[in-house]
C-alpha cells in the first residue's frame, strides 16, 4: 500500500501538468499568453492584500509583545489544568487564530521544552493542525476582494477555532494521556 501511496504523489503533478498543456493545446488556447495574463492578475492582488499583510503582523507583534497572551495564558493556567492541558500549550490556543507562523513559534518552543515524546508537544501537534488562522484569513484574503463587513465570519472561524482545540483536547486524552 505504501508503495501505491508513493508512486501516485510522485506521478500526480507531473500528470496533471501535461493534462492541462494537453486539454489547451488541443482547445487551441494560447497557453503561454494565458500564463502570463494570470501571473500579472495574482502581482495585482498581491500588491492589493500588502496593506491588510501589514496591519494584521502589526497587530499580532503588538498582541505579543504587549504580555496579553503570557497575561491570559496565567489566568487560564488552572481552570484547564482540570482538563489535563498542560500549561505550555495555553498560549499556542491563543496565537493560532492569530498567526500561523507565531503558532509554529510557540510549537517548535513546546516540543524543544517539553520534549518531543511529551503529552504536551503531542496536543501542541494536533492543535496545530485543527485550527485556522482566523485573523490572517480574513485579513488578507477578505482584504483581497474588499470585503469588509466579516462579523459573522469572524464569529464562525472563531467558533471553528475553538471546537478544533476542544476536539484536540479531547483526542489527545483518549490517544495519549
Amino acid at each position: 500500500m505504501t508503495n501505491l501511496l508513493n508512486l501516485i504523489s510522485l506521478w500526480a503533478l507531473p500528470v496533471l501538468l501535461i493534462t492541462v498543456l494537453t486539454i489547451g493545446i488541443l482547445k487551441k488556447v494560447p497557453i503561454y499568453e494565458e500564463f502570463t495574463e494570470g501571473a500579472k492578475d495574482g502581482f495585482k492582488v498581491a500588491v492589493n492584500i500588502i496593506p491588510y499583510l501589514v496591519a494584521i503582523i502589526v497587530g499580532i507583534s503588538m498582541f505579543r509583545a504587549s504580555g496579553a497572551v503570557e497575561m491570559i495564558a496565567n489566568g487560564m493556567a488552572s481552570v484547564l489544568s482540570k482538563f489535563n492541558v498542560p500549561t505550555d500549550t495555553l498560549p499556542l490556543m491563543i496565537v493560532r487564530s492569530l498567526s500561523g507562523s507565531a503558532a509554529l513559534g510557540v510549537f517548535s518552543d513546546i516540543a524543544h521544552n517539553s520534549g518531543a515524546d511529551s503529552f504536551a508537544t503531542k496536543l501542541a501537534a494536533v492543535m496545530v493542525g485543527s485550527s485556522e488562522t482566523t485573523f490572517y484569513v480574513l485579513a488578507v484574503y477578505f482584504g483581497a476582494v474588499g470585503i469588509s463587513k466579516i462579523r459573522y465570519a469572524l464569529i464562525v472561524g472563531l467558533l471553528a477555532d475553538i471546537i478544533g482545540i476542544v476536539a484536540a483536547v479531547l483526542v489527545c486524552n483518549l490517544m495519549f494521556a
